[in-house]
Order: structure tokens, then C-alpha cells, then sequence
């Protein structure tokens, strides 16, 4: 199966119908490369605010208000470009404005038959808690596919074991990771996270960023990350666990993955960390006993 992972370089579009032509225009190119799923970063919908005029896009909770027009654009952009290229895709993220007025930071996933599904992001930075406008989703989900079940974990979810470890005992095999980072250190975090979900599940997750700078948007001023798709270091896989990293400059990483390699894998590799997950459950090891060093626990024999 091959994936095309975005390293999505912010522009400034004019209006919609740029924003919408470059879109359709790198999605025709990943699909060209043989790509089944394509992934666009987190808060790619943040690149139309520079639509707006400067007092609008240079402040991100107006900024929000006003790309609620576009949304219903928005969701007919990716669903004709899902049909017409063949693939599935992760469309990024748009914060979503809920029946309470507040936002979720959202990432549909569209198939090219007009069928679409989302995850919400479930823990928020502390630039969103900060807007006081961005609110937490309250589902986690995965979703059945041609090639086989995903889920989706939001940036910082990504760094939050539990998430992935519900989406895999729910049958995920690979986990799609649409970022953005705007510091060296976030970015090392969402990369470390991709990785031990890696390991931890046995499975593949596969990261999109954002790229470059845009100093007219608050969000979207710095953008670290590289794209990357990774896997469990073991027999017939990476030893490092990365399957491809991005270069600067091309917008999409094109990667292949695996299934039968990475069941392999999970049958009988070296480890079997998805298995022994139980293993830090057991009552007796759940918490941490607290001993005090003296000198009668030193003279007992190991």
C-alpha cells in the first residue's frame, strides 16, 4: 500500500479558488505517484485565513469566526477531490464551530466514494486552551478501509498512549498523524510519540506537517516537523523504525507499507509488545511501591 504523507509548505492564498486549485493540483500529483491515501497536515484550513483582510487573519480566534463560511466549500473541495483521484484522504484540519459557539479542531477522512468520517482532536495544546475558544472532542474512533482499519490521532494526541492503544485493540493497524509544530521541541515530541505508538502497538503511523513560515497567521507563523512514516523496529522492518522521512522541499513523502510484514511481525518477532501490553497491568505492578534503602534490605542476599 502506498501512502502520500504531506509536507505542506503554508502559502497565501488570495482566495478560495487558489487555495482550492493548489490542493487539487498536489492531490492529482500523489495520486499520479500511486498513492491509495494521501495525509494533509493539521490546520491547513488556518492557510485560508489569509483570505481575509489583515485584522481578521492576524487574529486567530476572528480568524476562526470567519472560516465557517467556507467550511460547506471546504467539505465539496476534498470529497471531489477523494473521486476524482481514486484516493482517500485526510483533508488536515478545520476547527469546526459546535452548537455551544466554541471549536473543534477536526480531520475528515474522505473515500472516493462520496463517504467521509472524522476524528476530533481530544487534548489541546496550551495555544488552543489559551484561545478560550477551542474545546476537546469527546470520541475516539477508527475506521474501516479498503486497506484495512485507521485511526487518526491529532498532533498531541499522538503523544498520548492510551488513544492509540484504544484505536488498535479496535483493530488499527496504522495510525495517521496530521501535525503541526511551530518549535524544534515540538516536533521532537510528535516525532517520539509516533514512534512509541509504533513500538508500543506494533503498527505502522504515518505523520503529515506543515512547513515553513507564514508571518501574517498566528498559528501558522513557524512550522517544524518532518513527514515521516514509522514502524516497530524488529525482523523485516527498520531497525531504527523509520520506513521514510521527508527531504526538504517536496511536498508529499511517498511511502510503501506493508501488511503481511508487519502481521509477521506481531506473530512472531523478536518482541511482542502489543501482546505482553497486559503484562503493566497485573495488580501487583500497577503501583509503585515506595521502599526506604537500610541497611537490613542491603545485607539481603539479590
Amino acid at each position: 500500500m502506498r501512502l502520500a504523507l504531506a509536507q505542506w509548505r503554508i502559502g497565501e492564498p488570495a482566495t478560495f479558488d487558489a487555495f482550492a486549485a493548489r490542493v487539487r493540483a498536489e492531490l492529482d500529483a500523489a495520486a499520479d505517484e500511486g498513492a491509495a491515501l494521501a495525509v494533509l497536515p493539521e490546520y491547513l484550513s488556518l492557510e485560508l485565513a489569509a483570505t481575509f483582510d489583515a485584522d481578521i487573519r492576524g487574529d486567530f480566534v476572528r480568524s476562526l469566526a470567519a472560516l465557517q463560511s467556507l467550511y460547506d466549500d471546504w467539505l465539496a473541495l476534498f470529497a471531489d477531490a477523494a473521486r476524482t483521484t481514486g484516493m482517500h484522504v485526510v483533508a488536515g484540519t478545520f476547527l469546526a464551530r459546535q452548537d455551544n459557539g466554541r471549536y473543534r479542531n477536526r480531520a475528515w477522512l474522505f473515500a472516493p466514494d462520496g463517504r467521509r468520517v472524522f476524528q476530533d482532536k481530544l487534548s489541546l495544546t496550551g495555544f488552543e486552551r489559551g484561545s478560550g475558544v477551542v474545546e476537546a472532542g469527546d470520541a475516539l474512533k477508527t475506521f474501516d478501509t479498503p486497506f484495512g482499519r485507521v485511526g487518526i490521532a491529532i498532533c498531541y494526541d499522538s503523544e498520548f498512549p492510551l488513544y492509540a492503544r484504544a484505536q488498535c485493540e479496535a483493530g488499527a493497524r496504522l495510525i495517521l498523524v496530521p501535525s503541526c509544530t511551530d518549535t524544534d521541541a515540538g516536533a521532537t515530541r510528535v516525532r517520539v510519540g509516533c514512534m512509541a505508538r509504533a513500538l508500543e502497538n506494533q503498527v505502522y503511523v504515518a505523520q503529515s506537517v506543515t512547513a515553513g513560515e507564514a508571518p501574517w497567521s498566528p498559528a501558522l507563523d513557524v512550522n517544524t516537523g518532518v513527514a515521516a512514516l514509522y514502524a516497530p523496529s524488529d525482523r523485516g522492518l527498520p531497525p531504527d523504525g523509520v520506513v521514510a522521512r521527508a527531504e526538504t522541499g517536496p511536498t508529499w513523502l511517498i511511502a510503501d507499507l506493508d501488511p503481511e510484514r508487519l502481521a509477521t511481525v506481531r506473530q512472531t518477532g523478536q518482541v511482542a509488545n502489543a501482546a505482553d501490553w497486559d503484562d503493566q497491568l497485573r495488580p501487583s505492578v500497577r503501583v509503585a511501591k515506595v521502599e526506604k534503602l537500610s541497611d537490613e534490605a542491603a545485607s539481603e542476599p539479590p
